[in-house]
C-alpha cells in the first residue's frame, strides 16, 4: 500500500506518519500535536495537554465518519474525552461520531465531493490509497493507525470441529478448498467491492493460488463459488450464520456455516446475547491480513480543527483508551494478541493467532484482485482495439522486447482472468489497413467458451494476440478507429453484462484525413446511452501518447483515460479501469 505524509499545515514535515507499530504511531501523533502547538511549553500554556482544566465556552467541533465496526468504540471514547474535559488550546473538543460504510465515503471523496466530516476512520488504508490515486479527489491526510484486527475464517462449532479445530491448522487455500469440497459447509463473505475484509482475504487467496499449477483458473473458480454466498456488508454477512444450533438451522441451505471474518467481528458476534450461537476462529497458517483503522484528516482544516483532531488521536493512544478499544474487540499493539479478545472471538491454541499480521498487499495486487472479481461476478463484454502502427516496434527500455511484444504478453495475462461466460473481441488499427479503413476486425466479440471448429473463442483470441505485429511505416489512425469500434460496441450491447471498449495506443492521431478530435468527442457523446452504458477505457502507452487526450475521449462516454510508461502494466490498468467504470455504474 502507498505511504502518505502530512502536509506542512499539520506540522508533519516530510516523514511517513503511518508506521506499522502502534506504539510508534502514538509517539508520532504526540510529536505532531506538540509541533502544531509550537512546542511542549507552548502546548501546556495553551491548554493543549491540560487534562483537568475547565473548558471555554466555544468548543472546537469536529465530525468523525467511522467504519461501522469501530464507530461504537470511538463514540464511547469521544464521550469519555468530553467527560474528562479534554481541551485543545483551552477549548473543549466536541467530537461527533457517525458510522458510515468506508466504501461510500471513499467513493464520495475520490469523486472530489466534500463530506460533512473533518475526520475519517475507515477500516483499512486501502480506501485511502484508492482516493489518493485519483486526480480530482478531496485531500485526505492519514496521521496514523489507531487499532487493528486480523482477518480469518470463522465457523460454527460443528463445522470447525469437523475440520479438526483448534489443533489442525490450514492455509487460506486449504480452508477455501475444504468449503468447496463439502456441500454442507457453505462459506460466505462480504462483497469485496464494498468490504476491506472481503477484498484483503480475496487478494491473499488469489496470491496463494497464483503459486499453484493452474492457479489462475482455480482462483476464478473460487471467486465464482464465493460470489454465490456474498452479502453487501460485513454486518449483513454475520446475519447469514445459523440462528441457533438446531438441525433445521444448521442444515438450512441459505445459512453459511463459515465466514470470512475479522477477529473483531467474531468477538462482537460471540459477545452478543442476541447472536443465538457462537463461532470458532481459524487463523490461516500462511498469515492473516489485517484491518488497520487509519485516522485521517479530510480536506483543509482550520488550525484549531487540526490541533483538536490530533489532540483526540493522541488521547486515543493513551493506555486507558487502548483498553477501551480492546473491550470492543480491537488490538491496539503489535506486541501481542490480547488473550481476552482472542478467546472471546473464538480463537484457541495452537491456532497461530499471535503471529504478526501479513505485510499489506501491494496496491496493484489489490486492484487486480478487485478487477478480476468485478468481471468474474458480472460477466463482461469487452472489445480490445490495439495500436499496430510502426512505433509499436520500438524497444521498451531494459526488456529487449518491443512495445508490441510486451503489450501482447500483458493482454494474454489479462485474457486468463476472464471466464468462459465473458465476451471478448480484438481489433487492430494503424492507417489504411482495410482499403481506406484504418482498422481491421481480427476476432469478433463473442463468448470465450463458444466453440468453432477445433477450438474455442479463447483459443482464437490467444492466437490472434500472439500474432499481432506492427505495420511497417504504419501511422496512428486513432480517431476513425475509436469511433468505428465504439459504434460497434454500442450497437451490440449485451444486457446483463459489463460492456466496455478498450483502446490501447502509443501515439496520437496521425491520419490527416480523419475526423477531428472535437468532432470525435461530440460523436462519442451522441452514442452514449446511460441506460446502456459502454465506457471507453483509453490507455495511453509510452512517452509519445497523450494522457490528457485519452482522458478527454474516455470521459465523453463515462469511461476513464489511463497512461502507462511500460506496456507490461496494461493488464493491471485494464482491471483498475474496469473497477472504476463499474463503480460509476453503481452510483
Amino acid at each position: 500500500m502507498g505511504r502518505h505524509s502530512l502536509p506542512d499545515q499539520y506540522g508533519a514535515g516530510g516523514s511517513d506518519p503511518r508506521p506499522r507499530a502502534r506504539r510508534r504511531t502514538v509517539a508520532i501523533a504526540t510529536v505532531l500535536v506538540l509541533t502544531v502547538a509550537g512546542g511542549t511549553a507552548g502546548a501546556v500554556r495553551g491548554g493543549l495537554l491540560s487534562f483537568g482544566s475547565s473548558c471555554r465556552d466555544d468548543p472546537v467541533r469536529l465530525d468523525l465518519a467511522a467504519a461501522p465496526d469501530i464507530a461504537p468504540a470511538l463514540t464511547a471514547a469521544a464521550k469519555r474525552a468530553q467527560d474528562d474535559n479534554i481541551t485543545s488550546d483551552g477549548q473543549c473538543v466536541a467530537l461527533t461520531v457517525t458510522a458510515r460504510a468506508a466504501y461510500k465515503v471513499a467513493d464520495t471523496l475520490a469523486a472530489g465531493r466534500k463530506t460533512d466530516a473533518q475526520l475519517w476512520v475507515p477500516d483499512s488504508d486501502m480506501w485511502i490509497d484508492r482516493i489518493t490515486a485519483g486526480n480530482s479527489a478531496v485531500e485526505v491526510t492519514p496521521a496514523g493507525d489507531i487499532a487493528s484486527t486480523p482477518i480469518g475464517v470463522a465457523m460454527v462449532p460443528t463445522a470447525a470441529k469437523s475440520l479438526g479445530w483448534p489443533q489442525k491448522t490450514y492455509s487460506w487455500i486449504e480452508l477455501a478448498g475444504a468449503t468447496l469440497r463439502d456441500d454442507a459447509l457453505k462459506l460466505g463473505a462480504a462483497d469485496p467491492a464494498r468490504s476491506a475484509t472481503g477484498l484483503l482475504a480475496l487478494t491473499k487467496l488469489s496470491a496463494a493460488a497464483a503459486g499453484l499449477k493452474g492457479g489462475g483458473t482455480q482462483a476464478v473458480a473460487m471467486m465464482k463459488t464465493l460470489s454465490q454466498r456474498i452479502s453487501d456488508s460485513d454486518s449483513q454477512v454475520v446475519d447469514t450464520l445459523p440462528r441457533d444450533s438446531s438441525g433445521t438451522e444448521l442444515g438450512n441451505p441459505k445459512r453459511n456455516q463459515a465466514l470470512v471474518l475479522s477477529e473483531q467481528a467474531a468477538y462482537t458476534y460471540n459477545s452478543s446475547a442476541d447472536s443465538g450461537g457462537s463461532v470458532d476462529m481459524f487463523y490461516p497458517k500462511d498469515g492473516s491480513p489485517e484491518l488497520d483503522y487509519p485516522y485521517a484528516l479530510v480536506g483543509r482544516l482550520t488550525t484549531d480543527q487540526s490541533r483538536a483532531a490530533l489532540r483526540f488521536m493522541n488521547y486515543l493512544g493513551q493506555p486507558e483508551q487502548a483498553r477501551l478499544l480492546q473491550k470492543y474487540g480491537f488490538r491496539t499493539s503489535d506486541e501481542g494478541a490480547p488473550a481476552a479478545v482472542v478467546a472471546k472471538a473464538g480463537g484457541a491454541g495452537p491456532q497461530p493467532y499471535a503471529e504478526p499480521a501479513l505485510q499489506p498487499a501491494p496496491d496493484a495486487a489489490v486492484q487486480e484482485t478487485l478487477g478480476t472479481w468485478t468481471i468474474t461476478v458480472q460477466s463482461a463484454r469487452l472489445t480490445t482495439v490495439v495500436d499496430a502502427s510502426s512505433s509499436m516496434s520500438q524497444e521498451v527500455p531494459g526488456t529487449g522486447q518491443s512495445r508490441m511484444d510486451v503489450t501482447k504478453g500483458s493482454l494474454l495475462r489479462a485474457l486468463a482472468t476472464f471466464t468462459p461466460e465473458d465476451e471478448i473481441g480484438l481489433w487492430e488499427f494503424s492507417t489504411k489497413l482495410d482499403g481506406d479503413k484504418d482498422y481491421r476486425v481480427l476476432v469478433p466479440t463473442e463468448r470465450l467458451g463458444d466453440r468453432k471448429g477445433s477450438g474455442t473463442q479463447r483459443d482464437r483470441l490467444s492466437a490472434a494476440f500472439s500474432a499481432l505485429k506492427p505495420v511497417p511505416d504504419g501511422a496512428t489512425g486513432l480517431y476513425d478507429s475509436t469511433l468505428a469500434a465504439y459504434r460497434a460496441a454500442t450497437s451490440s450491447y449485451a444486457e446483463g453484462k459489463f460492456n466496455a471498449l478498450v483502446v490501447l495506443t502509443d501515439g496520437v492521431n496521425q491520419d490527416p484525413g480523419s475526423i477531428s478530435r472535437d468532432r470525435l468527442v461530440a460523436e462519442l457523446q451522441k452514442l452514449t446511452d446511460p441506460e446502456r452504458p459502454v465506457p471507453l477505457i483509453m490507455i495511453a502507452v509510452g512517452p509519445d501518447a497523450d494522457r490528457d487526450e485519452a482522458e478527454e475521449l474516455a470521459r465523453a462516454t463515462g469511461g476513464s483515460g489511463q497512461s502507462v510508461s511500460d506496456p507490461s502494466q496494461i493488464q493491471s490498468v485494464i482491471l483498475k479501469a474496469i473497477v472504476a467504470a463499474a463503480a460509476q455504474g453503481d452510483d
